[in-house]
């Protein structure tokens, strides 16, 4: 049986909400079997949960926000990116703000703190969700669309029409039978335009944003000093997100994702439009645990296929 896995103990870190500027602290606990990833505002009174899923989707201005009731998680997506990338099925985590911490901007810093807590296989099958027939959504030009694969690879392009940008590569396919997230996408950090930090500022978002924590441009070149961490970063952040946006599904997905300037919004879409479509999914588990794809193989902490 190809199994479901969470934590193997609890781990924390103290971090600046790139949006609200507040320190938060993150605290991540195992979790049993089929609860899924599951948010809870240790701040509030009484505490409140907010499970991980399609329609507590509700905010996607620059960030994957969810919530149920007046109870609010902010900028999911790189620690959602992290747990899907990891395969961790089953967490909690307790935030006592609300947003989630920004860290350096991508994916790594998470990645560094489930490896820290380490990762163990639970009693019960791992559940994923295949792709019986394409399922596609377009916002103007910018679309993502889920098409049958047995495994999960991404397709993504991107189109800013900003010098820096432009000079570095514009598509990229990551196929996860060959690679794993942390040698891929994990490093991969968000970005920003200096231009639009004042405007963000007046609506109550970048009030933590810096060059500690995205890659910041003007009109013309990037600010940071070190540059950039490879020539496909900024396509391969647009794909860390696409990954925690997906992840919120509930479950992996078994498909190709192919988008062209898609967003946390199209992502969100794209989801609901899965839901809405019955008989382009079927949930499936592998009681052979050797029919699993290799691409979650690759997630596994046992060593014994590699």
């Amino acid at each position: 049986m190809f199994k479901q896995r969470t934590l193997a103990q609890t781990v924390e870190a103290v971090g600046i909400g790139v949006h609200s500027g507040r320190k938060v602290r993150l605290v991540m606990h195992p979790a049993t079997p089929d609860t899924g990833i599951v948010f809870r505002r240790v701040d509030m009174d009484p505490e409140l949960d907010i499970p991980a899923l399609p329609l507590n989707v509700n905010d996607t201005r620059m960030a994957t926000t969810i919530n149920v009731g007046n109870a609010v998680v902010a900028t999911i997506e790189h620690l959602m990116s992290a747990l899907s990338g990891l395969g961790v099925d089953n967490v909690l985590i307790e935030v006592d703000a609300t947003e989630i911490p920004i860290m350096d901007g991508s994916g790594s810093s998470f990645v560094f703190l489930l490896r820290e807590a380490g990762i163990v296989e639970q009693d019960a099958p791992k559940r994923f969700v295949r792709i019986l027939k394409p399922v596609e959504v377009h916002e103007g030009d910018k679309w993502a669309r889920l098409e049958p694969h047995e495994g999960f690879m991404l397709t993504f392009s991107i189109d800013f029409g900003h010098p820096a940008i432009d000079r570095t590569v514009q598509e990229v396919t990551v196929d996860f039978a060959r690679v794993t997230y942390e040698q891929a996408i994990s490093r991969c950090r968000t970005f920003g335009f200096v231009q639009d930090v004042e405007m963000l500022r007046k609506i109550g978002l970048a009030q933590g944003g810096s060059m500690e924590n995205a890659i910041v441009m003007d009109e013309f070149r990037i600010l940071n000093p070190e540059g950039l961490r490879s020539n496909d970063e900024f396509v391969k952040h647009k794909m860390l997100d696409a990954m925690g946006d997906l992840y919120v599904l509930g479950s992996p997905l078994l498909t190709h994702y192919k988008a062209h300037k898609s967003g946390h919004a199209i992502n969100n879409k794209l989801l609901r439009a899965l839901l809405e479509t019955p008989d382009a999914y079927e949930v499936v588990t592998f009681e052979d645990a050797k029919a699993c794809p290799v691409d979650f193989w690759r997630q596994s902490t046992s060593d014994a296929l590699f």
